[in-house]
């Protein structure tokens, strides 16, 4: 165990750096996304296209833009087309009301014939390359269609698609996107920073790790089968919190401190509750809010009192694991999957984020063993310091990000 321990330090160290190197201001663990609804009644194209408020916030470098604004921006993005003539836009955009963090624009195409209908946009893609649109599409024959619109695949063609592409992936392909959410999910890399900080030995990294698969599975997989459907906007919010709680336990390990470290904590929480209470533009439900605030004194108070808090730690990041699960079916939620292969998903989905962080960390101990031949080993307090106080400060700024809307 000793010659173990020797590995933790070095392995903390790497994954501090690929924290580092993937943060990003826009990073969150929903990724990119817009979502539009097309109705083609005969030659008419009716759309609806709806756009987080975070994404919308991209156009102007981090400030709201006014709807006038943003709904020129889409109707210069999006339209359809009858083979390959363009369809006239003889409606939109009109804002419509939507759901708090999101604005919807209306639009109305006429084509020039009913055949070929084609669907189009290319909103986001030149500020985001990844970013994805989750398009649902209705014909006048009863026909329902679900397809990703992508960078590489902006047009689609409504003839050519009879469904969703996941309605005939295999197990493999759903591996590949649990995989791929755990190597493109930059707040979830920095919570695993988190877990190794507090794990002072291999064992005790191999039981908040259990404790985290536990709770995002049993989630992800209440999510995905309808039992429990949260908004989306709440969990985000919630996943940048746990960043920031795992880094402030670490400052209150550190420094003997709890009590401050929980008082802040709590106290941010309660701060925001009260500014919502005074109409402040605050995303999360009080209930959430001071909920949030005496669960996060609490919890800090304890842990930093005990000697060995190991197992209060397991149950910890078995609820950490609760709320990162509603954030991993986030995006599968998007997806109408057939209720025959449900089962395979969550089972191919789960295995692919399990690989996906054995990847990562079975790397970084490579990593981390060339480090300790190297003897480039970093002192475990001054690591712990600086480690933690960057995952705090990139907790709350996701966090309050993704709380408080501004403009």
């Amino acid at each position: 165990m000793r010659n173990a321990a020797r590995f933790v330090r070095p392995l903390q160290l790497v994954l501090l750096a690929l924290a580092l190197g993937l943060a990003t201001p826009a990073a969150a663990h929903t990724r990119s996304e817009t979502h539009s609804a097309w109705q083609i009644k005969g030659s008419t194209v009716h759309l609806q296209f709806t756009v987080p408020d975070l994404e919308a916030k991209r156009l102007t470098d981090g400030d709201m833009p006014s709807v006038e604004q943003l709904g020129t921006y889409i109707a210069g993005h999006v339209g359809a087309f009858s083979g390959d003539q363009a369809c006239k836009t003889v409606e939109g955009p009109r804002p419509l009301s939507a759901a708090s963090g999101y604005r919807r624009y209306e639009f109305s195409f006429e084509c020039p014939d009913s055949d070929d209908i084609k669907v189009h946009s290319s909103a986001f893609f030149e500020l985001v390359e990844t970013h994805t649109d989750f398009a649902q599409i209705q014909t006048d024959t009863g026909a329902f269609v679900e397809e990703l619109i992508t960078k590489d695949k902006q047009t689609l063609d409504v003839s050519e698609h009879s469904g969703s592409p996941l309605e005939t992936a295999g197990l493999l392909d759903f591996m590949k996107m649990g995989i791929m959410h755990i190597f493109t999910g930059v707040d979830h890399m920095s919570f695993m920073l988190g877990l190794v900080l507090i794990s002072r030995r291999v064992r005790d990294l191999l039981f908040v790790v259990t404790g985290f698969t536990l709770g995002h599975s049993l989630t992800l997989g209440l999510a995905v089968t309808g039992v429990l459907r949260p908004e989306a906007q709440y969990i985000d919010a919630l996943v940048a919190l746990t960043i920031a709680m795992i880094g402030a336990e670490n400052i209150g390990d550190s420094t003997h401190k709890p009590l401050i470290v929980a008082l802040a904590m709590g106290g941010i929480m309660f701060a925001l509750a009260f500014a919502k209470y005074l109409g402040a533009p605050v995303v999360l439900p009080m209930l959430i809010l001071i909920g949030g605030g005496i669960f996060a004194a609490n919890y800090l108070m304890l842990t930093g009192h005990l000697q060995d808090a190991a197992r209060v730690r397991l149950v910890m990041t078995l609820v950490f694991g609760l709320i990162h699960g509603f954030g991993f079916a986030s995006n599968l939620l998007e997806e109408r999957i057939p209720s025959s292969r449900l089962a395979e998903l969550l089972v191919g989905f789960n295995l692919g984020v399990e690989i996906g962080q054995v990847t990562v960390v079975l790397g970084a101990l490579l990593v981390a063993y060339l480090l300790v031949k190297m003897r480039m080993g970093m002192p475990r307090p001054i690591f712990t310091d600086i480690a933690a106080a960057f995952l705090v400060g990139e907790g709350l700024y996701w966090f309050l990000g993704r709380t408080i809307i501004l403009g």
